[in-house]
C-alpha cells in the first residue's frame, strides 16, 4: 500500500470530519441539547446492532480475504453478510409489532414514524459495513472515502434547507436527515461494490468453512458487546443518571473529539491489511516497533494540540456548551488510546486468541462501568468523558500486556509513561478546568515541548519524509519503514 492509496483513504475520514465541524456549530445552534443527546442514542444503539448481529463475521472476512482466492471471495461475503442480516431483520420485525418501542426506548418519545425511520437505519448501517469492507481489502481508498463524504454533504444540506426554510428543528426531522445520509452511503456502497455482491448472491456458502469463522468470531462477539459497552455505557449512565441536555453537551465534544478520529480511522483502515500480509509472507513484523513510535508521537501531539487549542471552541459553540472546551480532551481518550492499542496488540491477532481481546474489553468495560456510576451523578458530562478515557488507558495497557505474552516483547515503558501522563492532564483539565482556568493550556504548550524534545529522532526522520514526498517520490510504507 503506497503513499497514495493510504491519501486516497485519508480523504473520507477528513473530509467527513471537516463536513462534521461545519454542521454541529448549526445543530448547536438550532435544536436543543435535548434532541442533540437523543440522536446520540440512535448513533449508540446502531453502532451496537453492526457489532451485535455480525457475529463477529465482519472481523473473519478482514481476516481470511487474503488467503480466500477468487471466487471463494464472493462466497465468503455471503458467508459473512446472510447471517446477522437475517437475524436483524427479525429482531427489527419482532420490536415493529408493538409501534413507537423503539422511539420510546431510545429517545423516550412515543412515535411510530421515528421508529420505522430508527429501524431504517439500522438495516442501512449494517449492510453498508459490509460493503465498506469490500473498498477496504481492495485497496479502493477513493471509492471508500466518497461514499463517507458524499452522505456528509447531503446532511449538510439537509439541514441546511431546514435553516433556510425556518422549518424542522425538531427531533423527527433530525432523524429524517440523519437517515437519508445513511441510505445515500448504503447506495454508493452497493454501486461501488455491485461486481461483488452480485457474485455473492450467487455463489455457494461453504458450511464448514463458515463455522470455523463462526468460532474465530465468537469471542469477538462479546469482546465486542464489552467494547461497545466501553465506548457507549457513558452515554447510556448519562440517559439514566443525568439527563438528555448533559448527553447533548457529552456528544457535542466526542464530536469535537473526532478530529483525533480521522488519524484513527485512516490507521485502521490500513494497518490491518498491512499486518496480516507481514504476517502471512512472514516479513515485515520486526517493523511493528517502530511503527508503534511513529503512531505514540502522534497520540501524544494531538492530545497536546486540542488541549492547548481547545479554548477555541468558545467562537463557535452557543455560551450553554462552555464547558466542552474543557471536556474534549478526555474524549480524546477512546479515538487515541484505542489507536495505540491497535499498534501494540497485534501479538492477539497474528496467534489468533481472540480470548484475550475479549478479557481486556470486558475488563476495561467493567472498570468504565464503575467509573460512570461513581463519577456522573457529581460531574455529569465531564464524569463520564474522564471515565472512559481512564478504562481505555486500562484497554492499551491490557491489550499491550496480553501481546506480549502471546507473542514477543516490546518496548513499552514510555508507551505507558507519556499515556499516563496525558490522561492525568486530561483529567484534571475537564473535571477542574473552570476553577483553573487558562493556565492549563499553558500546561499543554509545555508538555507539547517535552514530547517533541523526547521524540527527537521521530520528529527528524518524519519532516524529512515530507520532504521527501513533496519532492514527488512515490515510496511505500514498507520501504519507509525500512529505512
Amino acid at each position: 500500500m503506497n503513499i497514495r492509496t493510504i491519501s486516497s483513504f485519508a480523504i473520507g475520514p477528513i473530509g467527513a470530519a471537516a463536513l462534521g465541524f461545519i454542521t454541529l456549530p448549526i445543530v448547536t445552534w438550532f435544536y436543543s441539547t435535548e434532541d442533540v443527546g437523543r440522536i446520540a442514542m440512535l448513533y449508540v444503539m446502531s453502532n451496537f446492532c453492526v457489532m451485535l448481529f455480525s457475529l463477529g463475521l465482519d472481523q473473519a472476512y478482514v481476516r481470511e480475504y487474503h488467503i480466500t482466492m477468487g471466487k471463494g471471495k464472493s462466497a465468503l461475503l455471503k458467508a459473512t453478510l446472510l447471517p446477522g442480516l437475517i437475524l436483524l431483520a427479525v429482531a427489527l420485525i419482532i420490536c415493529l409489532v408493538k409501534p413507537g418501542f423503539i422511539s420510546k426506548a431510545l429517545f423516550a418519545v412515543d412515535s411510530v414514524l421515528i421508529s420505522l425511520l430508527v429501524a431504517i437505519c439500522f438495516l442501512a448501517t449494517f449492510i453498508s459495513r459490509f460493503l465498506s469492507l469490500i473498498l477496504r481489502m481492495q485497496e479502493k481508498g477513493l471509492a471508500y472515502s466518497m461514499s463517507q463524504i458524499l452522505p456528509k454533504i447531503l446532511f449538510v444540506l439537509v439541514i441546511g434547507t431546514y435553516v433556510l426554510f425556518s422549518f424542522g428543528f425538531d427531533l423527527f426531522h433530525l432523524v429524517i436527515a440523519h437517515t437519508i445520509s445513511i441510505l445515500v452511503v448504503t447506495l454508493i456502497y452497493a454501486w461501488n461494490t455491485r461486481i461483488e455482491w452480485l457474485a455473492a448472491c450467487k455463489s455457494q456458502v461453504d458450511i464448514q468453512n463458515l463455522k470455523v469463522m463462526i468460532r474465530f468470531g465468537a469471542p469477538l462477539v462479546l469482546g465486542g458487546a464489552a467494547f461497545w459497552g466501553l465506548t457507549a455505557i457513558d452515554k447510556l449512565f448519562l440517559r439514566s443518571y443525568s439527563s438528555f441536555e448533559q448527553l447533548g453537551i457529552y456528544s457535542v465534544s466526542v464530536s469535537f473529539a473526532a478530529a483525533a478520529s480521522i488519524f484513527q480511522s485512516v490507521f485502521s483502515t490500513v494497518w490491518a491489511p498491512i499486518v496480516y500480509k507481514w504476517a502471512h509472507s512472514g516479513e515485515g513484523l520486526d517493523k511493528v516497533e517502530k511503527v508503534t513510535q511513529y503512531v505514540l508521537l502522534c497520540v501524544l501531539l494531538l492530545f497536546c494540540f486540542v488541549g492547548a487549542f481547545s479554548w477555541i471552541v468558545d467562537f463557535i459553540l452557543p455560551e450553554s456548551y462552555s464547558s466542552v472546551k474543557y471536556i474534549v480532551v478526555s474524549c480524546l481518550g477512546y479515538p487515541l488510546l484505542y489507536t495505540m492499542s491497535e499498534t501494540t496488540v497485534i501479538g492477539i491477532h497474528i496467534s489468533r486468541k481472540t480470548f484475550y481481546s475479549m478479557v481486556a474489553c470486558i475488563v476495561a468495560f467493567a472498570f468504565n462501568v464503575l467509573g460512570n456510576m461513581l463519577l456522573i451523578p457529581h460531574f455529569g458530562a465531564a464524569g463520564a468523558a474522564v471515565s472512559t478515557s481512564m478504562a481505555f488507558l486500562l484497554f492499551l495497557l491490557l491489550r499491550t500486556e496480553f501481546s506480549v505474552k502471546l507473542w514477543r516483547p516490546i518496548p513499552r515503558r514510555k508507551i505507558y509513561l507519556f499515556t499516563f501522563l496525558m490522561v492525568v492532564i486530561a483529567l484534571i483539565t475537564t473535571l477542574y478546568g473552570e476553577q483553573i482556568g487558562y493556565i492549563l493550556h499553558l500546561i499543554w504548550f509545555g508538555l507539547l515541548l517535552i514530547v517533541l524534545l523526547s521524540f527527537k529522532k521521530e520528529v527528524v526522520e518524519t519532516i524529512g519524509w515530507c520532504r521527501a514526498l513533496s519532492g514527488g517520490e512515490n515510496r511505500t510504507v514498507l520501504s519507509d519503514i525500512k529505512q
